[in-house]
């Protein structure tokens, strides 16, 4: 099923491997807007390495994580392998939950390093790393989630809209990206900058 999204017109792959801190995004695109943005970005200022998938603006195809295959994509395949650790962003909207970021993934350490940094630079976020308080469906924590995947596991990311640049929120904000997300940007960098090299 992942290579016949692969596979479908419009749908861009790309993989850039630096260091072995990756960063994640295989909703990108016109599906959960800005985290493929925010993962290259992310990962080009970190000198991390990054993997993504950027969906067309007419394909709202959404496969569950545990169904992004790197059996079906040499590319996401040779990421996992490089990468030691990874951070998976997507994006959720709950209406109560406007600026929550939720940490989930199995690497639980990593999750409260990135908190940490994420908190750091969004004081008026609600970062949440505590895996009882968040969703069990968006905990991230099937072992066939590509984030779970490296030697090391990882973390994935839920970003509401708002950190995203998406909403009546910024109504009238011409300028991209949003201070919300330089900031996040920013707390994405200083987290794969400071997470120690592996030894």
């Amino acid at each position: 099923m992942f290579a016949e999204l692969l596979a479908h017109p419009g749908v861009i792959e790309e993989v850039t491997l630096r260091s072995t801190f990756g960063f994640l995004a295989f909703h990108g695109g016109s599906l959960e807007e800005q985290t493929d943005v925010i993962a290259e970005a992310a990962a080009s200022a970190a000198g991390a390495s990054v993997y993504l998938v950027r969906l067309p603006p007419d394909l709202r195809w959404h496969l569950p994580s545990r169904l992004i295959d790197p059996a079906a994509s040499p590319a996401l395949a040779s990421f996992l392998d490089h990468v030691e650790v990874t951070v998976s962003l997507h994006g959720y909207g709950r209406m109560d939950r406007w600026t929550t970021v939720l940490l989930g993934g199995r690497n639980r350490q990593l999750a409260a390093h990135v908190a940490e940094h994420v908190r750091s630079a969004l004081p008026e976020y609600e970062i949440v790393d505590d895996l009882d308080d968040i969703p069990t469906e968006l905990r991230g924590l099937h072992p066939d989630n590509p984030v779970n995947l490296p030697r090391h596991g990882g973390v994935q990311v839920e970003l509401p809209p708002r950190v995203r640049g998406i909403g009546p929120f910024w109504a009238g904000v011409v300028e991209r990206p949003v201070p919300h997300t330089t900031a996040l940007i920013a707390g994405l960098v200083a987290a794969a900058s400071g997470w120690p090299a592996p030894t």
